[in-house]
């Protein structure tokens, strides 16, 4: 069965190339003329992708100069001690390809190892143990995609990033603000390493202050002279096992775990929107949500132009698609996902037909309609998994017209609080569902050996009906990644909003029974209110779950990029 949906999918719904391996008539082939811009959830980092780009870096180099530093100036959200999902897209040859770098799960990781007896671990106990670390992915996702586009040299990507360590950055308010929040909350003001370089005298830092990494930098410069086996063997390895041993709670990540990691390359699949195609990622990651709910939508409007039945059918075909997502994804290595058939017109069509009322828990469709195989679906227990709104984005195209759509993540806000050579380790092991059912059922992202945990993150793409690039997007914001993302080309391609009124626009996130709404602004009140009188049960957020999107829009005659206000990242552009 196994065989089957993953022959399926390859055959079925790769979509790498978009044409042909050949790539593009050569005589009908336009040099790229757009010149090149950047979107990211920082200045610096921004500032270093340029600066790769300047030095005729492709869009993958400067991700990996950007991501870099990323980890260090906003080391809440995302760092090495991570990992995440690069979607990238080459302009002469039109091929789409996904790599993988979720962390995985320790080869000794148990189904039970969250529960203490008959009681799930809380998740604050759980996001701060070591049994919450996962092998980091990020350094093997920057040699992966290097070894495929990179042009120019490894050691050159993180050199703006080994500077900045050593000679120190102004601590951001965002970043000062998440310090002192977590004075008093769980251990980074406690741990080894984190305690010092967080708290330095026992006082936390703020906004304004000069703040230096140097053991950030060494470990950089290690990795950058010494390739990749400088993270995944020897002193830095050995420094995050132990900080994973460490008490309370240790972990059971061994150095065997980090030889046995590699990125992988996982197909892209695309559907329709509109006339357009969303182009995006395979399990583990949730990209497949944006093809449903685009496709949900498409199906729930039917034609109708009311500003009130759009917004309803956005926010119910999040609920269908999120129905869908939390019951049958996982790690495609280890569970049967039929993603072939979710995303599957036919199927959305159907799908949208069972348009639950307002005050109704949605549940999950049954997409073997559209199977061409008699063999049933995997019957998985009710999904529990909680997933914290930390992560970040970033969004390139450089002056050859490749792109890069890139999302990475420690897991929750600085990750699990422990500290290895300079950077935080990831809590990412918590993404899986802690707890065991009592009745005995399987679940779909359930904590296994080697595995990797479902993810909510979505770095997508959108193509015209001639397979030309129109938008890349993404996201932060755990659970809620695929209502932020997909509201911006819901929000560019059918309500006319442009780029940055797409990401400005009030977020709305529906799963599962509450319907929730950022109400910052007056028009998010004036949301809220219409979909109370609609009969949704509506919960207004302002500061708990926060956005980070990045995405940029490709004009015939230029690029327009986006960086959402609830962050601290700015768009630049580069022209020949």
């Amino acid at each position: 069965m196994k065989k089957i949906f993953i022959s399926l999918l390859i055959i079925l719904i790769s979509c790498a190339p978009l044409k042909n391996s050949e790539g593009r008539n050569k005589e009908t082939h336009l040099p790229w003329n757009k010149g090149a811009i950047v979107t990211a959830a920082n200045p610096h980092a921004v500032y270093a992708a340029i600066d790769i780009l300047k030095k005729g870096g492709s869009a993958v180099d400067a991700a990996i100069a950007a991501h870099s530093v990323l980890g260090l100036v906003e080391p809440q959200s995302s760092g090495i001690g991570g990992g995440g999902f690069m979607l990238t897209y080459n302009y002469n040859s039109e091929v789409i390809s996904f790599f993988d770098g979720r962390e995985m799960a320790p080869a000794n990781a148990t189904v039970d190892m969250f529960m203490n007896g008959d009681t799930v671990m809380s998740f604050g106990e759980a996001r701060q143990s070591g049994k919450a670390v996962g092998v980091p992915g990020t350094i093997a996702l920057y040699s992966t995609v290097h070894e495929q586009s990179g042009k120019l040299p490894w050691s050159s990507l993180f050199e703006y990033a080994i500077n900045l360590a050593e000679e120190g950055f102004i601590v951001s308010p965002r970043l000062a603000g998440f310090v002192q929040a977590m004075q008093y909350q769980g251990r980074l003001s406690i741990n080894k390493g984190s305690k010092d370089y967080f708290y330095p005298n026992g006082i936390p830092l703020k906004n304004g202050d000069l703040l230096k990494n140097p053991e950030y930098a060494e470990t950089l410069r290690r990795i950058a002279n010494e390739g990749p086996s400088a993270f995944y063997s020897g002193q830095i390895a050995q420094s995050i096992v132990n900080a994973v041993k460490e008490e309370p709670n240790p972990g059971i990540l061994e150095l065997s775990d980090f030889n046995a990691y590699k990125t992988i390359s996982r197909p892209v699949i695309c559907g329709p929107f509109r006339d357009m195609k969303i182009c995006t990622t395979t399990p583990p990651s949730s990209g497949a949500a944006q093809i449903m709910i685009g496709g949900l939508y498409n199906n729930l409007i039917n034609g109708k132009n009311d500003k009130e039945d759009r917004l309803t059918a956005f926010v119910d075909a999040q609920r269908l698609a999120y129905a869908d997502r939390d019951h049958y994804f996982g790690d495609p290595d280890e569970i049967d996902i039929p993603i072939h058939a979710l995303i599957n017109p036919k199927y959305l069509r159907e799908r949208a037909k069972q348009r639950f009322q307002p005050d109704q828990m949605p549940y999950h469709g049954d997409p073997s309609i559209v199977l061409d195989t008699l063999a049933s679906l995997p019957i998985w227990g009710t999904d529990n998994t909680e997933e914290a709104a930390g992560t970040t984005h970033l969004s390139i195209i450089d002056q050859e017209g490749n792109a890069v759509s890139m999302t990475a993540t420690v897991e929750s806000a600085f990750g699990s609080f422990r500290w290895a050579s300079g950077f935080l380790l990831n809590n990412e092991m918590t993404d899986f569902s802690r707890e065991v059912p009592k009745d005995g059922s399987r679940l779909a992202n359930a904590v296994a050996p080697n595995r990797r945990p479902r993810s909510s993150m979505s770095p997508t793409m959108v193509f015209d009906k001639n397979d030309d690039l129109l938008m890349i997007t993404g996201s932060p914001g755990g659970n809620s990644i695929p209502a932020y993302v997909s509201k911006t080309f819901i929000g560019v391609f059918d309500w006319g909003l442009d780029a940055q009124s797409a990401v400005d626009y009030p977020n709305i996130v529906a799963r599962g029974e509450k319907v929730k709404v950022e109400m910052k602004s007056i028009e998010g009140k004036q949301i809220a209110q219409l979909l109370k009188e609609k009969g949704y049960d509506v919960q207004g957020f302002e500061h708990y779950e926060v956005s980070g999107i990045h995405s940029i829009v490709v004009f015939p005659d230029r690029l327009e990029g986006a960086a959402d206000k609830r962050r601290e990242g700015v768009v630049q552009t580069l022209k020949d």
